[in-house]
């Protein structure tokens, strides 16, 4: 397979993907205050929303990868 066809597969997966989930969370460590010894860290979520356009840009631009690389 040409990595021509392998990037256009993986385009596509992301984006089905994108649209499929929407979106990931995921928590970052924040220290808030540092006195002496002492440290207080605040646990933060935080969200990344994946926008629609993008993940039908992905596929599509997948899909015409893979159709290009037949020829």
């Amino acid at each position: 397979m040409s990595p021509k066809r392998w990037l256009g597969v993986i385009l596509v997966v992301a984006g089905v993907l994108g649209l499929a989930a929407g979106g990931f969370s995921y928590t970052k460590d924040e220290t808030a205050a540092k006195i002496g010894p002492l440290e207080l860290t605040v646990k933060e979520n935080k969200t990344v929303n994946i926008p629609m356009w993008a993940g039908v840009g992905a596929v599509a631009a997948g899909a015409l990868l893979l159709i290009m690389s037949k020829k």
